[in-house]
């Protein structure tokens, strides 16, 4: 590609920055919780417009979040599990194999 390395070591530099890593964590944690309530809506036969209604949100707002475009609150989280009658489980757990 370039000299500079290409893609790997452009993104390593990129992670490297302050901020950047926990931005990117928070981008993959709303990007995963976007695709569990996507598959959830698809299961149920639903469309986005009627998550949006079953839940009080926008179409829009719907998409943005199944997007990964959005990071949400515990309020929005809990407002999408009640509209997919499903439980929000939210917890901390540790890392690694050593607990």
């Amino acid at each position: 590609m370039s000299e500079s390395g290409g893609w790997a070591a452009m993104r390593e530099r990129r992670l490297s920055e302050p901020g950047a890593a926990e931005a990117y964590d928070a981008a993959r944690l709303a990007f995963e919780l976007g695709r569990s309530v996507r598959e959830l809506r698809e299961r149920r036969g639903w469309s986005q417009t009627q998550l949006a209604k079953e839940s009080g949100m926008t179409q829009s707002a719907v998409a943005r979040f199944e997007a990964g475009g959005t990071v949400p609150t515990l309020m929005v989280l809990e407002r999408l599990a009640a509209a997919l009658d499903v439980s929000l489980k939210v917890g901390f757990e540790p890392r690694g194999a050593a607990a």
